[in-house]
């Protein structure tokens, strides 16, 4: 067997399982979405799917993330409530934010999953203050902090990064690197590209993988995680990845320009689902893609079943 590849049928089951859930679910609301039942903007993982996964089977369900708001696949990743997911994304009051929040504020703390935002970079200073909470209760959790490329730029990224270091902080920041904010590549708006060296910068063990081996992000994750748990302070891993479908919305976006054709049939040869697909059996492959196909089918079931917030609920659950 190749040796990015483990002798663990388990593992690339679980592994399996978990991205075509995300590949699945994302692939439904696509669907779902023109039709305008969907209440909210959605920004899709499709294509980045193994990053969340291949960490989050690295963590221990008491560990936390913090994530961005393309973050159906870390919310799922974790193990969050797909019926509260859905309903969410349908404006309803059985979702995970009350149908206040919509797709870009997905919680679940009963897994870990502490909340995505819809500003840039602003996850990353909360990621930072729940691992300083870590250390003052001496507890052995990790937090795992989530954020594009994009949010390299901002300034309390930087400054997040200084604290974390100076504290000492049992945080592992992960940039999932697919080269654009939006419509603009990283050559056009950073001096540094190479970003893992931010980490370097601020005397944090810093790493890189350019390519999309979800082996490989599972093995260096599941070692920096179990050096931040031994008390080795923060770790920072760059990630390469590809966001298949436009920034914000179900389509493609090949006629704007930005990006070529070319991409996107390098970056679906490649693709880590169709990849663990190859190392299992057919009957095993079929039940897990049933299973899936059955709790999403249930999930949108309940967010159509679902009521919308009542007026009192408008006034519930905010700062006033």
């Amino acid at each position: 067997m190749n040796s990015n590849i483990p002798n663990d049928l388990d593992l690339i089951s679980k592994l399996y399982e978990s991205m075509y859930r995300i590949r699945w679910s994302e692939s439904e609301v696509s669907r779902l979405y023109p039709s305008d039942v969907i209440k909210s903007p959605i920004h899709l993982s499709i294509g980045q799917e193994a990053v969340s996964v291949a960490i989050c089977e690295a963590l221990e369900k008491k560990d936390v993330v913090f994530g961005t708001y393309r973050g159906h696949a870390l919310y799922i990743a974790k193990g969050g409530d797909l019926n509260a997911m859905m309903a969410e994304l349908y404006g309803k009051v059985d979702g995970c934010s009350k149908g206040k929040g919509g797709s870009m504020h997905l919680i679940d703390v009963s897994v870990g999953m502490m909340g995505t935002s819809a500003v840039v970079a602003t996850s990353i200073p909360e990621a930072v203050g729940y691992a300083m909470a870590i250390k003052y209760n001496k507890s052995d959790q990790v937090v795992v902090c989530f954020f594009g490329d994009g949010a390299t730029g901002a300034g309390v990224f930087h400054e997040s990064l200084n604290f974390a270091s100076l504290k000492d902080l049992p945080i592992l920041f992960i940039c999932e690197n697919n080269e654009y904010a939006i419509h603009s590549h990283l050559t056009d708006r950073s001096s540094q590209q190479e970003l893992y060296k931010f980490g370097l910068v601020n005397n944090i063990p810093s790493f890189v993988q350019k390519d999309r081996c979800i082996f490989k992000l599972f093995s260096k994750s599941k070692e920096l995680i179990d050096e931040i748990r031994k008390g080795g302070g923060p770790r920072f891993f760059e990630v390469y990845t590809d966001r298949w479908l436009e920034h914000v919305g179900p389509n493609e976006d090949w006629d704007l320009g930005y990006r070529s054709e070319k991409d996107k049939e390098k970056w679906r040869q490649d693709d880590q689902i169709e990849r663990l697909s190859g190392l299992m059996s057919s009957e095993d492959k079929n039940i897990i893609e049933e299973r899936v196909k059955q709790e999403v089918k249930e999930a949108i079931l309940f967010a159509e079943n679902s009521p919308f917030p009542s007026d009192e609920d408008l006034y519930k659950n905010v700062y006033r």
